[in-house]
């Protein structure tokens, strides 16, 4: 479970529409509005990257699909790890010398 957000997202928005509405600097925007000034500055590289402005971050929905794919990609090694396991001792199985119980 993700740690809980400490802005808002409503908050976040707000700033990031200030900065890109207004043209103001990030730090002059941060302060009036009680925010961190890197938690601000990358909020709007964040949102550049979402409207296809920069081209040297993912896009929220780029990241959450990779994301996705590191959980699935996990999940199957794990099986995988599994199967090996349960083959071997299916093979060890088979390879023992079958015995007649004794009367």
């Amino acid at each position: 479970m993700p740690a809980p957000r400490k802005y808002p997202d409503e908050l976040r928005e707000r700033a990031v529409r200030e900065v890109r509405t207004t043209g103001r600097p990030i730090a002059h925007v941060a302060k009036d509005l009680g925010i961190h000034k890197e938690a601000l500055r990358g909020w709007v590289r964040q949102a550049e990257a979402d409207h296809g402005q920069r081209d040297d971050r993912l896009t929220t929905a780029e990241h959450d699909e990779l994301k996705q794919l590191r959980k699935e990609n996990a999940e199957l090694k794990r099986a995988n790890e599994i199967l090996k396991a349960a083959s071997v001792f299916f093979a060890q199985e088979i390879d023992r010398p079958r015995t007649r119980p004794s009367r």
